[in-house]
């Protein structure tokens, strides 16, 4: 299921989103200009090698500059391919606006901060004798789709399913959107574990991120700026505020 858009109004411009989503557009047209040598070196300093932070030895031996706590942050702005970059921006813009609406613009940040911290955290416990780079917002958006999951678990999104030729729409609660794609990465997570394979796609980081953004935004979340969240006392949303009927 490819999600287009979803039914939860915004209300105030996304400033922070948008931030987001140029920072990482403008890092990977940079990536773009390098040669495949400098690329993998941008990675290895900038992207997260869990080993490097796990055995230093290992890390002087190969040469990493000492550790510093710039690529737990770094990471989040790299991504190796256009598909990589395209599929986060696109969660981050259709799920961030109505988390950015609900904390505020500059907390929204450290949100999405602390989830990037989390899912990097998950990896590195789940792999912790890797020495591939790992990279890519994925995790820090999870985050984002977690607490949209909790705030909004009665909206609706509009999804894509692709038959062969013929692309087949439909609208389906985010709950069961984004408790399936939760599950999945949950599930590929274990049967990776359980075979002993390595892991191409860090999911471990998307679950630690997504459950991150589940207990985060109970923290984070502004309640006089809640407008659409839903609302278990009536089993309904808010009521849209005044500012909202206009």
């Amino acid at each position: 299921m490819i999600p287009l858009r979803d039914n939860v109004p915004r209300v105030h411009p996304p400033l922070a989103v948008v931030l987001l989503i140029v920072i990482n557009a403008l890092v990977f047209f940079y990536e773009v200009g390098l040669d495949p040598l400098s690329k993998a070196q941008l990675f290895h300093l900038y992207g997260v090698v869990p080993l490097r932070f796990l055995n230093p030895e290992w890390a002087n031996h190969i040469g990493y500059p000492d550790s510093s706590v710039i690529p737990f942050f770094s990471y989040m702005f790299l991504h190796s391919g256009w598909l990589h970059l395209i599929l986060n921006m696109w969660m981050l813009w259709i799920f961030g606006d109505n988390i950015e609406d609900v904390t505020g613009h500059g907390w929204f940040l450290l949100f999405y901060a602390l989830c990037g911290l989390a899912a990097v955290g998950a990896h590195i416990l789940s792999d912790a004798s890797s020495s591939v780079p790992v990279v890519g917002a994925s995790g820090a958006v999870a985050g984002v789709m977690g607490a949209y999951m909790v705030l909004y678990p009665h909206g609706k999104v509009q999804v894509l399913v692709p038959i062969f030729f013929f692309p087949l729409f439909f609208r389906v609660p985010s709950v069961l959107f984004l408790g399936i794609w939760a599950g999945s990465q949950f599930l590929t997570g274990v049967l990776t574990i359980a075979n002993g394979a390595a892991q191409p796609v860090a999911v471990w980081a998307h679950v630690g991120g997504f459950v991150a953004g589940i207990a985060l935004i109970m923290v984070f979340r502004g309640r006089d700026r809640c407008y659409y969240c839903y609302n278990p006392d009536f089993r309904d949303y808010s009521e849209p505020t005044e500012r909202n009927q206009k």
